[in-house]
Parts: structure tokens; C-alpha cells; sequence
């Protein structure tokens, strides 16, 4: 059984193995067969690529040929193109070479004419120079014989023919000026009319005089014991303190306060009308007072201030000036308000710029700090114009500022429309009627420098101020004086009183001269 396994196995194994031998050779056989007809593919490949590699070459060197054939054409053809540029730049050289001789050969030819020309200058001149030196002497010869003639040197002639000339020369210029005069007038006025009424209707400012004293009402009488203290100790105290002076008479239930500072007589009321309410009148609470009064005012100043700068639209205002604006109320000049003036002055100055064509605003700034000085004035010394300017140049104001602060008294000419805006609107402030009052001794002095002035004149017979010193009539006499000199005369009058005297607004100068003739028939 065994065996038999053994030889059927043996047999399975044989036969397996042929046909494995078998099986090789056929797959050996058909690897040949592919290997024979893939080399025969790879030959006609690569004769098929030799054949594309030929026709390529010739494709290549054909296009070789005809793009250096194209090339050749080419070249030829710049070349020929350059020789010809070479050939009319050659031209134009030769050409401007040409032009360029030419040129010169004209410029040496002017040269040597200017040179000519110069050396026949030069001999006229010469011959020049010799007839004026024989001019000058026939001059001189001249001048001699007529010295000897007329029996005057010939300075001495020279200044009478300069005399006659100046005299001549005056009355011409004085009917030159009159004649001017009349034409300026006639245009400028309406114009200036026209503005001026303008300006006032459209403000309307409200005047209040300031008076020397303020009245504080009291309950009793029996408060004025009270303030005057034991052996007047607490009114002592009152007025070091206040410095001001307290009038107490018989007046019931009234004191007096008198001085010439406002602000000062404003603080000295309010303290004793609180020591009134506080009961309390000795000189440690009179102190205790006096110093919150002082605060309060300070910031009530600068409140108000503020609102006038708010009011006229200004921006960019120092804090010190507008504190100083809200002390131009207790300012006085001529019993007007001096805060009441300068807002005036700025409404007014706004309004006449703003007709002539100039800065509305800054006419409003420069009018509103024109007085700034006055402020100043009752603290340090100088007058309110320097103070005014030189506080405004310290806190960097505009120029057109400082120029209408020096020329609004004539300090210094106006530069711009602006400046003289204001100086107008503080003429027209100062010269409404019930504006102002002065001291009588200043005035009639005023009246009297004027007539002086007017009289002093060559030719004035007699003068006399009129219309509260705002004119001036002078008599002129007519033999000495004719019409058209009678405008110089009242310009020298009106020059002479605007360096001497002090005064507001205008002053007119009236030259008046008449001639009569009398005769009798007999």
C-alpha cells in the first residue's frame, strides 16, 4: 500500500516535472519571438528618425539661407540710409560754417565803425568840453558887468528873485489848495455823511454821568455811632482800608462815600453794607470783609468781561485783559463811563469799517481795547495810551490793535482802515452832546489857548471861540490877507491848535475877512 503511494507520487512528481521543462522552453520560445520583433521596431524607428533628422537639417539650413539673405538686404539698405544722413549733416555743417564766417566778418565790420564812431564821440566831446568852459566864462564875464550895473552881488539878486518866486509861488499854491479843497469836499461828503449817519442810527448807547460819591442807606442812625466806633476807631480803620472818605452829617439814615476811584467807592459800599447785615462793625471783621468783598469783585470782573467779549463775538483774549475790560466800569473820563465808551467805541468802529470795506472784527477788537489803559492808570504811572499799548504789546494783541490805541489821541497817523474807523467812532463817542462834562477851569483855559493861537497869526484882527470851544472864528484882515492865503491861514491855525491843545472831537476854524470901501459925496 505503501509502495503503491510511493510509486503514484513518484509518477505525479515525474510528470510534473516535464511539463514544468515543457512549459519553459514554449515561454523561452515566445520571449524570443517578441525580443526579434522588437528590435526590428526599434530599427525602423531609428531609420525613420535619421530620414526626420535629414529633412530637418535641410529645413534649417534653407531658412538659414533666406534670413541671411533678408540680413544682407537689410544692411545694405541702413548703410545706404547712414552714408546719406552723413552726407546732409556734412552739408549742413559746411552750410553753418558758411553762415557762422559770415557772421563774423559782419561783426568785425560794426566793430571797427563802433570804433570809429567812439573816436568821433570822443573829439565831439572834447569840443563840447571847450565851448562850455567858454561858455561858463562869457557867463561869469556877464555875470560881472551885470553886478557892476545893478549894484548888487549876485547872491544878493538870487535871493530877492527867490522871494519874488516864494510869494509867487504861495498864492499859487494856496489857489491850487483851495481849489482841490472844494472838489474833495464835494465828493467825500456825502460819503462821509452817509457813514457816519449809518454808524449812529444803528447804535443808540445810553449815557449815565458818573458821579464823585455813592450814598449807602443805613436802618437807623443809631448804626452810624456804630460805625464811626469809640474815638472814631472803626471809621479810621474804614477808610485806610477802603481809601475812600466817609462823610457821616445829619443827613438821617444816610452816609457818604466820596473819592475819584469808582471801583474803589463800589468795594467801600458793599463792605459797609455787609458790616450792616453782619452787626459785626470792629476793625479784625472790617479786614475779614473787606477781603471777601475784594475776591468777589475780582471774579465779578472777569465774569463780566467774558460776557462782553462773548457779546461782540471776539475770540482768543488774554484772561488779564478781559479782566481788565470788566475794571473799565469803574473807569470815568469826563463824568462818561469809560466801559460805557469803549463799547460804544466798538459798535460803532464794526459798523463804519464794515461800510468802507474793512475787517469788521478786528475794527470791534481794536475799538473795544482803545482805552484799555484807563484801567491802569489809578495804578501806575503814565498815561492810559502808553499803559493801553504797552499791556496789549506784552499779551501779543494785532498790530491794527496798537495803532489805533496811538492814534486815537494822535499819537500816530492811522495805517488802516480800521485804525481810523476807530478813532472816528471815539470822535463821535466823545462829541455827543450830554457824552461828557469837563471841569470849567479846563475849559475856559481851552478857550482861551485857542483865541491866542488865532490871534498870534500874521493878519488875524481878532479871534473868538465859539459852540462851547468846538469853533473858532478868526478875523482876518483883508489888506493884508486875500482869499486864496485865507485857507492857509486857517490850515496854520488848525495844525497849531492840534499840537497845543488838549480837547475832544473837532474844532473848526473860521478865517472871516472883508474889505470896505467908504467914500462921502460932498
Amino acid at each position: 500500500m505503501i509502495t503503491e503511494i510511493i510509486l503514484v507520487g513518484g509518477g505525479a512528481i515525474a510528470g510534473g516535472a516535464v511539463a514544468f521543462i515543457t512549459a519553459k522552453k514554449i515561454h523561452n520560445s515566445g520571449l524570443e519571438i517578441h525580443t526579434q520583433q522588437a528590435k526590428a521596431k526599434a530599427k525602423a524607428i531609428e531609420l525613420e528618425a535619421e530620414m526626420v533628422l535629414q529633412d530637418s537639417k535641410i529645413i534649417a539650413k534653407e531658412a538659414e539661407l533666406t534670413a541671411k539673405s533678408k540680413y544682407d538686404e537689410k544692411e545694405q539698405k541702413l548703410t545706404a540710409d547712414i552714408n546719406k544722413k552723413y552726407e546732409e549733416i556734412g552739408q549742413k555743417d559746411r552750410d553753418l560754417n558758411n553762415m557762422f564766417k559770415d557772421e563774423l566778418k559782419s561783426i568785425m565790420n560794426e566793430k571797427e565803425e563802433v570804433k570809429s564812431q567812439k573816436l568821433a564821440a570822443l573829439k565831439f566831446q572834447d569840443e563840447v568840453k571847450k565851448l562850455e568852459f567858454e561858455f561858463q566864462k562869457k557867463i561869469s564875464d556877464a555875470d560881472l558887468l551885470i553886478e557892476k550895473a545893478s549894484g548888487m552881488t549876485k547872491n544878493e539878486a538870487t535871493d530877492i528873485v527867490l522871494k519874488r518866486v516864494e510869494e509867487s509861488a504861495r498864492a499859487e499854491i494856496a489857489h491850487i489848495i483851495r481849489k482841490h479843497e472844494v472838489e474833495a469836499k464835494d465828493q467825500a461828503k456825502k460819503k462821509a455823511n452817509y457813514i457816519l449817519a449809518q454808524a449812529t442810527t444803528r447804535f443808540a448807547g445810553e449815557y449815565s454821568a458818573e458821579r464823585l460819591i455813592n450814598t449807602v442807606n443805613l436802618p437807623s442812625d443809631e448804626l452810624k455811632g456804630r460805625i464811626i466806633g469809640k474815638e472814631g476807631r472803626n471809621i479810621k480803620a474804614l477808610e485806610v482800608l477802603l481809601g475812600v472818605d466817609i462823610i457821616i452829617d445829619d443827613t438821617p439814615n444816610v452816609i457818604i462815600l466820596s473819592s475819584f476811584n469808582l471801583y474803589r467807592r463800589a468795594i467801600a459800599a458793599r463792605v459797609i453794607e455787609e458790616l450792616v447785615e453782619d452787626g459785626r462793625i470792629q476793625p479784625a471783621r472790617i479786614e475779614g470783609i473787606y477781603e471777601k468783598v475784594t475776591s468777589e469783585f475780582e471774579q465779578k470782573l472777569l465774569e463780566e468781561g467774558e460776557e462782553i467779549v462773548i457779546d461782540l463775538g471776539i475770540s482768543d483774549m488774554h484772561p488779564e485783559l478781559i479782566k481788565l475790560l470788566g475794571r473799565l466800569k469803574f473807569r470815568a473820563s469826563y463824568g462818561q463811563n469809560a466801559l460805557a465808551h469803549t463799547l460804544e467805541v466798538a459798535h460803532l468802529a464794526g459798523i463804519i469799517a464794515a461800510e468802507c470795506g474793512g475787517d469788521e472784527k478786528l475794527a470791534v477788537r481794536a475799538g473795544l481795547l482803545h482805552d484799555i489803559g484807563k484801567a491802569l492808570t489809578h495804578d501806575y504811572a503814565g498815561s492810559h495810551v502808553d499803559l493801553g499799548a504797552e499791556v496789549c504789546k506784552r499779551y501779543n494783541e494785532h498790530e491794527i490793535v496798537i495803532n489805533a490805541i496811538y492814534a486815537h489821541h494822535g499819537h500816530e497817523e492811522a495805517l488802516t482802515v480800521e485804525c481810523a474807523a476807530v478813532c472816528t467812532a471815539d470822535t463821535l463817542s466823545a462829541a455827543r452832546p450830554g457824552a461828557r462834562r469837563e471841569v470849567l477851569e479846563s475849559f475856559l483855559k481851552r478857550v482861551k489857548d485857542i483865541e491866542a493861537i488865532a490871534v498870534s497869526k500874521k493878519g488875524v484882527k481878532q479871534a473868538y471861540a465859539i459852540n462851547a470851544g468846538r469853533e473858532v472864528r478868526v478875523i482876518a484882515n483883508a489888506v493884508l490877507v486875500n482869499d486864496d492865503e485865507s485857507v492857509l491861514l486857517a490850515k496854520e491855525i488848525a495844525k497849531e491848535i492840534e499840537e497845543k491843545v488838549q480837547y475832544p472831537g473837532d474844532i473848526k476854524v473860521n478865517v472871516i475877512r472883508e474889505l470896505r470901501a467908504v467914500d462921502y459925496a460932498r
